[in-house]
């Protein structure tokens, strides 16, 4: 359809090409018609100026809408390039063409001249470029922008694995191709891209349903028009693959497929982009005034009224057809409010209103050239042009500038490339409950808002499939839950991973992580992996079992020493303890309970003190309890020499002997940990490597080297002792002693060198408390090996407690 300024006079032309009538069409020539009389009208817009047009049918046949377009530039009924008859008569704008290709080639002749050209359905995004059709515009947006918005609208619902089905054509493979860049710049990812082949009969539908059916993706988006997705469709249903949900492009959003109750099933959910559907006041009136015998467009109106009511008018009927009983005549009197199809359809205006929009967009233009005034400098270096007579390029610059405000408040106004803003309403395919589908608008998708407000869906109200409310899911694999994270599969795109659990001590606290982190060193993840939580403190607490199994094993022990050393005081004057050197049994009794009891000094939380006193405390009483037993051997060996013939020996079997022995073995060992002490004391710290999940609260001995030369000298006095006794074992009567000597160093030695493996394996608390069971385990030896055969002779064979017995050579 055309639209060219006229004085007064109103032309027509009719070449209609159909088999059938399209009512729709039919409703967009009346739109047209209906905004020139409301222009023409108003008092307000172009005063003294009368609008006229021009309608061409050209059954969207590209030669016809070429032929149109050279005719109305001619102003007569054939085409006389570069040449206007109707030279009185300004032609102001050309309204049309609705398929993009036929637009493309009007717009390359008609830039030439300058004269504007507005379509109101034309959306290819080759039309944005300005350079190559600096005079096209268009009241409908450019499909880059609703490419756009079905890439929002799939990224909106978080479907990450899509199929892509577009037509073969410029339209599908220019529009699918951007929505294919920008799913994939959301992060999601194609499951399959199949094209509807134009030139095929079948349309290659058995291939793409082959692959839709095949595929794992639930959402397809269709980049297509109705005409050429029913072949899928049908296809579809001969396949039984009802499991989809389509996306789908303003070519068939607002399709009457929905009409076709076969098709319910499976375009049931479908959710796609539809033109903005305006209101037209008034409109509904005007069509309501149509009648066959109208003078503007009567041929079109009675083709009309013979389609709506399935009759015809006399003079339209020839002898043939008439015989026909079921023929009905038209008599022009019929109801046209009793009839329902595209034409009195005004639930929505889509392309009407697009229509009724560009009529008003050329007159606020021409208005705005009225109004011109040279004082405002709209034109810095020409003067203002009469309405009357005007040059298209004239015009054009005020095109570019126009803004109009419609009905409901929406304002129009052309981009730097002739596009409007984009709005486009989202609509819902919904079942009905009696089988048929229904389209419901649930939003709006608007880029002249804020971007906040650019992109609205009413979810309350969205359906998919059978009435259900549950977003499907169309994804590759099903995203990872927290404390996992995805692992890409090899060939594979990136939507389509495994989901791995976070190593030890890492989290993913959000759903769908790529990647896990740490957590602070002091603290650990929960069993599910997807929170940090404070770390446990270990230490050998009295709170905890084996500290407190430790602990009372420790104070009972202690007691045993004191327990033996009460006996021995009671029976001092008997063989048995005197053979014993009775003042060094004493003071060994008195170091084996400082033993036991130094292991408490391990058990409890690690302060300061404790750290800095236990090891020195446990080595100096244990260096005093070697000593001890040091001193008995080497006195036991010294006694035997004495009593050879000659032996300048008995002078050294002095009480003053043994204490000084015992004094130097303590001293050394006190001596090295006053150093250690002085120059690298414990300390307690906190130890988060050795044990994962726990912090140990340890202390730190401050030098290894100085703990281990503080063992390695029990060692030494307990190896001395060892081997002197050892050599003496056979040693004739009452020197007997330096047996028990031997098995309480073996047992003793026995003890600390098992302990020192046990303690590199250990962890944590273990290693404290193997320590702990070491100090108890080489008291224990000594108190069994030295006391425990003395107090079952005193106690239980005191008989066996006589010096004559005691002066024995054979052993007991």
């Amino acid at each position: 359809m055309w639209i060219v300024d006229t004085s007064v006079e109103t032309y027509y032309k009719s070449k209609f090409w159909h088999l059938r009538f399209n009512f729709e069409n039919y409703q967009h020539f009346q739109a047209l018609s209906f905004a020139v009389e409301e222009v023409n009208q108003n008092p307000n817009i172009l005063p003294n100026v009368t609008l006229g047009f021009q309608a061409y049918d050209s059954c969207d046949v590209l030669h016809l809408d070429l032929a149109g377009a050279l005719q109305v530039l001619s102003g007569i009924d054939s085409a006389i390039p570069n040449y206007r008859c109707l030279s009185n008569i300004p032609f102001t704008a050309l309204i049309g063409a609705a398929v993009s290709t036929h637009s493309i080639l009007l717009a390359h002749i008609l830039g030439l001249y300058g004269y504007p050209q507005i379509s109101h359905l034309s959306t290819s995004r080759v039309l944005s470029d300005r350079k190559k059709f600096p005079s096209f515009f268009r009241t409908v947006p450019s499909d880059a922008f609703q490419s756009l918005g079905l890439a929002k609208l799939v990224l909106y619902f978080g479907w990450t694995w899509v199929g892509l089905l577009a037509m073969d054509n410029d339209y599908g493979q220019q529009g699918i191709q951007l929505v294919k860049q920008e799913i994939i710049k959301g992060g999601a990812c194609v499951a399959f891209s199949e094209n509807i082949a134009l030139n095929k009969p079948d349309r290659n539908a058995p291939h793409i349903v082959k692959v839709m059916k095949e595929s794992t993706a639930k959402v397809v988006v269709v980049f297509s028009i109705d005409v050429h997705l029913v072949p899928v469709l049908e296809e579809m249903l001969s396949q039984n693959v009802t499991n989809k949900i389509f996306v789908a492009s303003e070519g068939w959003s607002m399709t009457k497929l929905h009409l076709m109750s076969r098709f319910a099933k499976i375009l049931s959910g479908t959710i796609g982009l539809a033109l903005y559907s305006g209101t037209i006041p008034g409109f509904s009136t005007f069509l309501s005034h149509v009648h066959p015998f109208m003078k503007l467009g009567g041929n079109w109106a009675k083709m009309f009224w013979q389609e709506a009511f399935s009759c015809k008018f006399l003079n339209n009927v020839n002898s043939t057809t008439f015989s026909d009983p079921s023929l009905k005549k038209c008599t022009g009197e019929e109801d046209l409010q009793s009839i329902h199809n595209a034409f009195t359809d005004v639930s929505n205006f889509r392309t009407t209103y697009n229509i009724y929009m560009a009529v008003h967009i050329v007159a606020k233009a021409l208005e705005d050239l009225r109004n011109c005034l040279v004082a405002e400098g709209t034109f810095p270096s020409t003067q203002c042009v009469d309405i009357h007579s005007f040059k298209p390029q004239q015009l054009l610059r005020y095109m570019k500038k126009v803004r109009v405000k419609l009905n409901g408040g929406r304002e129009v106004y052309f981009d730097e490339n002739g596009d409007p803003p984009a709005v486009y309403d989202i609509v819902n395919w919904q079942l009905n409950p009696e089988g048929t589908i229904k389209q419901v608008k649930v939003g709006s998708y608007d880029t002249s808002l804020t971007p906040s407000q650019v992109f609205t869906i009413d979810t309350s109200i969205l359906r998919w499939g059978d009435e259900n409310i549950q977003v499907p899911s169309s994804v590759c694999s099903q995203n990872c839950p927290p404390g996992f994270w995805k692992a890409a599969k090899a060939g594979q795109p990136s939507c389509c991973f495994e989901c791995l659990p976070c190593s030890l001590g890492e989290i993913s606290n959000e759903t769908g992580s790529f990647n896990c982190f740490k957590c602070p060193w002091d603290q650990w993840p929960n069993p599910q992996k997807s929170q940090c939580l404070p770390k446990d403190l270990e230490y050998l607490s009295y709170k905890d079992p084996l500290g407190i199994t430790l602990t009372i094993t420790s104070i009972i022990s202690s007691l045993t020493p004191d327990i033996i050393l009460r006996l021995f005081i009671m029976k001092k004057s008997t063989p048995v303890v005197k053979a014993n050197n009775y003042s060094l049994s004493c003071l060994l009794l008195i170091s084996l309970s400082l033993c036991f009891l130094s292991s408490l000094a391990f058990i409890g939380y690690p302060q300061a003190e404790n750290c800095l006193l236990r090891q020195a405390i446990f080595g100096m009483v244990f260096g005093l309890c070697i000593s001890c037993i040091l001193a008995k051997t080497i006195i036991v060996v010294i006694a035997f020499m004495a009593t050879k013939p000659n032996s300048n020996l008995r002078k050294w079997t002095k009480p003053w002997v043994s204490y000084m022995i015992v004094f130097g073995g303590f001293m050394v060992q006190f001596l090295l940990c006053v150093i250690w002490l002085s120059l690298t004391p414990p300390f307690p710290q906190y130890n988060a490597e050795t044990k994962p999940g726990f912090i140990i609260v340890e202390c730190n001995e401050g030098s290894p080297t100085a703990f281990w030369t503080m063992l390695g000298y029990l060692f030494l006095l307990a190896t001395i002792s060892f081997v002197v006794a050892f050599l003496a074992r056979k040693l004739p009567d009452s020197f007997n002693e330096a047996q028990f000597i031997t098995f309480s160093m073996l047992a003793f030695l026995s003890v600390w060198i098992s302990y020192i493996p046990a303690s590199l394996s250990a962890q944590g608390k273990y290693t404290v408390a193997m320590e702990v069971f070491a100090i108890l385990a080489s008291s224990w030896a000594l108190v069994i090996c030295m006391f425990f055969p003395k107090c079952f002779i005193i106690v239980f064979r005191s008989s066996l407690n006589t010096k004559g017995n005691i002066m024995r050579k054979d052993k007991f």
